[in-house]
């Protein structure tokens, strides 16, 4: 029989399997041309969102992400048809990590080419003195 795992051991695969970006480092990385048009998702529940989320970014509650990311207009609206919206750089982040980056892994699964996860998630993210906008 199977040993059972822990949430955290999940997470930790996640984490194995992904591409975490610190915070500042993706702050600082937004004008660039690998992240300029990337879609910031937010995988909080609604309410966790509206205490302070990053600015630009949209929520997509982690039980339906994988049912909505694809008909998300800020993620399939891209600016060249012939571009896949798959290969759009897709920034994904939670409170503390956890849940971005099982999201990511998810993400990847469904093809998408270009995801990271922010490290330490939205708490990093204000320890480190980044803008929140808080609703």
């Amino acid at each position: 029989m199977t040993q059972p795992i822990t949430a955290a051991d999940l997470v930790a695969e996640a984490r194995a399997k992904i591409r975490e970006i610190a915070p500042r480092d993706f702050h600082a990385s937004r004008g660039t041309a690998s992240l300029t048009d990337a879609v910031v998702i937010d995988v909080r529940e609604p309410a966790e969102f509206e205490t302070g989320h990053i600015p630009g970014s949209i929520n997509i509650p982690r039980g339906v992400l994988e049912f909505q990311v694809d008909a998300h207009p800020a993620v399939a609206n891209v600016s060249d048809p012939a571009l896949s919206h798959k290969e759009r750089p897709i920034v994904v982040v939670c409170r503390t990590g956890g849940r971005a980056a099982l999201s990511a892994v998810n993400l990847q699964r469904l093809g998408f080419g270009d995801v990271r996860s922010i490290g330490g998630g939205v708490v990093a993210w204000g320890e480190a003195g980044l803008p929140l906008v808080v609703r």
